[in-house]
Parts: C-alpha cells; sequence; structure tokens
C-alpha cells in the first residue's frame, strides 16, 4: 500500500519544474561530494536536535538516505516542522557526506483552481454529519425544526424560498450512535439495538421531501468496519434506508459530482468523515497552537497539500487490501466536506470550498473531559450556481 502511495505521489511531483533533475536514492548516495541533487521520498524517521536542526530519514524504493535541515533557514525550517511521518514529499539540497542538507522541499498540494465552478442551474446543497441519533443526547427538536424548515413549514418567506432550492443533502458519517462504539454507551442509548436505530433515522429521513437526493457515507459510530476506506453501512442493518429511493449510499470517503447539465459537467464533491483528525489536530503544532477542532480548516487544507486524507500510519486504521492506496486526492475536488469534529465552518482554498457539518448532539460527559465544545445544531448550506454558503441555525 504504502510503494503504491509512493508511486500515486511520485507522478505530481515530477511534474514541479523542482523535479526535472530527480535521481532515485541509490543514485544519489553513489554521486560525487558537494553535488546538488534532488528526490522524491517518504518520510521514515524525523529528528529534531538539541540546537534546533531537523534531521529526516528519506526513503524511496531504492533506499534511505538523511536530509539536514539546518535552523538558519528560517522559512526552510517551519515548513520541516510540518512535515510527518509517511509524507511523501520532494526534495533539493546539496549531497555531502553521505547526506543531502536541505535547499526546499516540495509538496504533491492541488493545483490552483483559476476559476471558481459553478453549476449552470440554480439549486443548493445541504451538509450534515454526526447526527447521532439512538443518543440520549441526540437533538431531536431541534433536527425536527430542520425537517419542518426543508418541508416549507417553518420560517420567514426567504427562508421558505431558500429551502424550496435544496436539491441534494450531504450526510457525511455518524447518522446513529451504533451500539458497543465505546464501553458503557450502552448508558448513553435512548434505543440499544442498531436496528431500531437505522429504522429511527430512515423515519426521520423520509419525512425529507423526496424530491432532494441524499447522500450518506458512513463513520465511525455507524454500523460497518472502523478499517478505512469504509464501505457503505452495511445494508443488513440499515435496509430501510437502502430502501427509500431518495436516499444513495456511499463509501468512506467518496466523490460525488452534482449539479450536471447538457452543458455542465458538474461540481465534484469529496466526503471524508475525518476520523484521521484527531491526529493532526494533536500532533502538528502548527494545527493545535492555531485553534485546533474549532479552525478544522487548518487540517483540511493540511491535508489537501498532501494530497492525501490520513497520511501518517496510524492516525487512521488503514484497509491496505488494495493495489492502489484509495485515501491519496486523486481527483481535485470543488468542495471537501467533513466532519467528525461536530464543529461547523466553511473557508475556501486555493477555490477549494472546505466545508464541516456540525453535529446534532449536545455535548457529551467524554467531550467535556476532553475539553472539545461541540457546536450542534448547524446547517452549511452552499449555492451551487455562486458557490455562496451560509450557515443556518437550528438552536438557541
Amino acid at each position: 500500500c504504502f510503494v503504491a502511495r509512493y508511486y500515486q505521489m511520485e507522478k505530481y511531483l515530477r511534474g514541479r519544474p523542482e523535479m526535472q533533475s530527480v535521481l532515485s536514492i541509490n543514485k544519489i548516495i553513489a554521486k560525487k561530494e558537494r553535488d546538488k541533487v534532488s528526490l522524491i521520498g517518504m518520510v521514515y524517521e524525523k529528528t529534531v536536535t538539541k540546537t534546533g536542526h531537523i534531521i529526516l530519514t528519506m526513503e524511496d524504493p531504492t533506499g534511505k538516505v538523511a536530509v539536514h535541515i539546518s535552523k538558519e533557514k528560517r522559512e526552510l525550517i517551519q515548513q520541516a516542522k510540518n512535515l510527518i511521518l509517511d509524507d511523501v514529499v520532494g526534495m533539493t539540497g546539496v549531497f555531502n557526506q553521505k547526506a543531502i542538507y536541505g535547499d526546499s522541499i516540495v509538496w504533491p498540494d492541488i493545483p490552483f483552481n483559476t476559476e471558481l465552478k459553478k453549476a449552470d442551474e440554480e439549486g443548493r446543497a445541504i451538509f450534515l454529519s454526526d447526527v447521532h441519533i439512538g443518543s440520549k443526547y441526540f437533538l431531536s427538536e431541534e433536527f425536527n425544526k430542520f425537517l419542518s424548515w426543508l418541508r416549507g413549514e417553518l420560517g420567514n418567506e426567504t427562508q421558505k424560498e431558500l429551502a424550496a432550492q435544496i436539491k441534494y443533502i450531504f450526510i457525511i458519517g455518524d447518522l446513529v450512535d451504533g451500539v458497543g462504539v465505546y464501553p458503557e454507551q450502552d448508558k448513553e442509548l435512548v434505543l440499544k439495538d442498531i436496528n431500531e436505530q437505522y429504522r429511527e433515522a430512515a423515519r426521520l429521513l423520509s419525512l425529507i421531501p423526496s424530491q432532494i437526493k441524499i447522500f450518506i457515507i458512513p463513520g465511525n459510530h455507524d454500523c460497518v468496519h472502523l478499517f478505512e476506506p469504509q464501505p457503505p453501512i452495511y445494508e443488513d442493518y440499515a435496509k430501510p434506508l437502502y430502501e427509500m429511493p431518495n436516499v444513495v449510499m456511499l463509501s468512506n470517503p467518496a466523490v460525488v459530482s452534482v449539479g450536471q447539465t447538457e452543458n455542465f459537467s458538474g461540481i465534484n464533491v469529496l466526503l471524508y468523515h475525518g476520523y484521521s483528525f484527531d491526529h493532526y489536530v494533536s500532533e502538528v503544532d502548527s494545527i493545535r497552537n492555531n485553534g485546533g477542532y474549532s479552525r478544522i480548516d487548518l487540517t483540511m487544507k493540511f491535508l489537501l497539500k498532501r494530497r492525501h486524507l490520513a497520511p501518517t500510519f496510524a492516525s487512521n486504521q488503514l484497509s491496505p487490501a488494495f493495489n492502489f492506496d484509495p485515501l491519496v486526492i486523486d481527483t481535485v475536488p470543488d468542495i471537501f466536506a467533513t466532519g467528525h469534529i461536530h464543529y461547523s465552518l466553511a473557508a475556501n482554498f486555493k477555490n477549494v470550498t472546505l466545508i464541516s457539518g456540525s453535529c446534532w448532539q449536545s455535548s457529551t460527559p467524554f467531550q467535556e473531559k476532553m475539553g472539545h465544545k461541540p457546536e450542534p445544531a448547524r446547517v452549511p448550506v452552499i449555492n451551487l450556481k455562486t458557490r455562496e454558503i451560509k450557515i443556518l441555525k437550528f438552536i438557541d
């Protein structure tokens, strides 16, 4: 899986001007002293010295080499601080005494979308996540208020007109609270049977106008294995959802194209629940010290720059049962939408719209213990024709 990832990333990096003279590591080691070199490698090890320099061990399919990053190169050392284990990046520098002294770091990165892609017909999309149906902390009153608004039964004329324009709803994981997800969870459940939770989910979603297409991906609380990529929620447990004609059950992650017409190719939406986010909020200083969970857009940008949804091994539970790495971001999305962190947010990165989908669960004892303050019952709504975003609030 990691070798496959290396070659997937290599094709992005070789296209960069700085990487035109890339050599494999075994050929670099064989070169003369003081030669300028460039390589594409995976970060095998990272050490910060007592004096503040960074030493990386980089590897490719041919071998390993040490790369020294001097603290005197201030911009470069800041970039190197953001390197994580298993990053695949390009490096340039000078080879001397069996090591490379780094000059630059080149990321796979997504290209800048020169134009903000817009649908040619009116239509809006809603992004929900972490509904947690079955939990005693599920905000039933607020969720029913949201459903009433969708049916045009709530709000002023402007708000009702907005509801009438909704074409798509994306539910980005944790539709239900699950059973046995963590120790003594049964004490926090009002619905203790997983089948019952999905029946209730189907009942609630059936109250949404049938012309609205609903896309659902699993999260870590749903009835499906935790290894990513996750398949769609198991039909044996969620059959009522599969029987709904306007519901599409998808994997996690998934890419959906919406708004297609005869003259418009559609807007690509990358959906990822976000299980890996906890690792980067905890381990990356530039994310943790600049807002952490309340600035999850920093994590989303961090991952887009790496073109991977969980680059470090152990940031998620990986299923290596493929001859390619399915978490590489091959298709550059127009919208990158996530959940998991129970906090709603909208931002922009290189004309990719970043959306985090809030939650419908009040603060749990575990969250209070961790100092995590969710922001529930917020609904990001995007106008696909203008790409304008509103975040609606259904809680007092």
